[in-house]
């Protein structure tokens, strides 16, 4: 018979024997769960973890008779680390676009002349090559042949009178005879409402033109080309005087290109401006007339007005032309401007383009835009030279704010 004594101490060590291990796993279990914890910088529900610290880190404690140390903020997004580990930059303000200036915009035609006149200047002597350099910069900036032995001519007499001595004076001499002959011929747009149609003798009883007519409306028509960027040129024109008080409003004249009138839309929209539009192939000059009489009724100033600028048939053009211009000049309407719009990355070939037009209308200036984009600047003095006519506005760029009155001091300056 076995002793109870021995059975009931068998029994404790077989407890204590599946006790151990049962511990042993759950302490075990407890620390892995622990560890992972720590990792994971959060403590489960199940197991009993240590209190966390706390959001705001503690003051630092000092020394006695020093200042208090400041607890470091605690992060926000803008100061926040990138993935590279370095201090996120703060919310970058939106870049400003500087304003067009010559100087900013005309770097393409400076840098062709530069290398040109660098080299007159760094022989310092004034020679032969000099000559040659001089005449091959003009000629390839698109000044002319004629402009620039005219140019030239007159440069030469003077170096050999003696009132020109050295490369840097020659160069200084060219500048001025440039912004001479630029400033010779330089005619500022029309002023609108400066011009009032004629009383005839025994008409004015003192109150004026407008006691039985309306009141004159200005008109001024743009011609050229389809590409130059004419119905841009309008609307950026209409931008121009409606910022400046003038009433403003627009004649889609060009109802032949598609989306003409689409675009020229747009363009009033943002200009705060009236548009006067007509049928797809429908006869321009029926709008011009239709504008101005609205303008009129309206009180609106001044008539801008796009036309069509195909070139495939020359003789319909011209005659379509001096009809618009025609109409647009009955009253109440009065034509005070008629600018010709060229490309100037298109060099002399806008010369060939400008000719046939000068048939048809007679054109009071010339509107050049896309100067900021060539480096045939001299196109300025060949325009002005060889078709007499004076360069109003030059665009330099794509902003609204880019097309700017011809400024002939500025422009020869950037250039050089």
């Amino acid at each position: 018979m076995i002793d109870p004594a021995l059975n009931a101490t068998a029994d404790a060590v077989v407890a204590l024997a599946v006790a151990i291990p049962v511990v042993v796993i759950a302490g075990g279990t407890a620390l892995l769960v622990r560890a992972r914890s720590r990792r994971s910088g959060g403590s489960p529900s199940s197991v009993s973890a240590p209190e966390a610290p706390s959001r705001t880190p503690p003051t630092p404690t000092t020394k006695a008779g020093s200042a208090p140390v400041k607890a470091p903020p605690e992060p926000t997004v803008e100061s926040a680390a990138t993935d590279d580990g370095a201090p996120a930059a703060p919310a970058a303000e939106v870049p400003t676009v500087e304003p067009a200036t010559y100087r900013s915009r005309m770097g393409k035609a400076r840098g062709l002349l530069a290398g040109y006149l660098g080299s007159v200047r760094s022989r310092g002597k004034i020679d032969g090559a000099t000559w040659d350099d001089l005449e091959e910069a003009l000629i390839r900036a698109d000044v002319g042949v004629g402009a620039t032995d005219a140019l030239l001519d007159d440069l030469r007499a003077r170096v050999k009178r003696g009132t020109i001595v050295g490369a840097d004076a020659l160069i200084d001499a060219l500048k001025a005879d440039l912004v001479s002959a630029l400033e010779a011929s330089a005619v500022g747009l029309a002023v609108p409402g400066a011009r009032t149609p004629e009383v005839a003798d025994g008409d004015d009883d003192g109150g004026g033109a407008g006691d039985d007519q309306p009141r004159p409306v200005d008109v001024w028509l743009f011609v050229g080309v389809n590409g130059v960027g004419k119905t841009t040129t309008v609307g950026k024109v209409a931008n121009r005087l409606t910022a400046g008080g003038t009433s403003v409003l627009l004649a889609a004249g060009d109802t032949f290109r598609a989306a003409a009138a689409e675009q020229l839309g747009m363009w009033a929209e943002r200009a705060g401006a009236e548009i006067v539009r007509g049928a797809e192939g429908g006869d321009p000059s029926s709008v011009v007339f239709d504008a101005v009489q609205r303008a009129a009724s309206r009180g609106h100033q001044v008539v801008l007005a796009d036309t069509a600028g195909r070139l495939h048939n020359k003789v319909n053009l011209i005659e379509e032309l001096k009809k618009i211009r025609r109409v647009a000049d009955r009253p109440p309407g009065q034509v005070v401007e008629v600018l010709l719009v060229l490309d100037a990355t298109t060099g002399q070939n806008g010369l060939a383009q400008a000719k046939v037009f000068l048939e048809a209308v007679d054109v009071s200036g010339v509107v050049l835009t896309k100067l900021d984009g060539t480096a045939k600047g001299g196109i300025v003095v060949a325009i002005e030279r060889e078709l007499g006519l004076p360069v109003k506005l030059v665009g330099l760029g794509e902003g609204v704010d880019d097309l700017m009155e011809f400024d002939p001091a500025a422009f020869v300056d950037a250039l050089f």
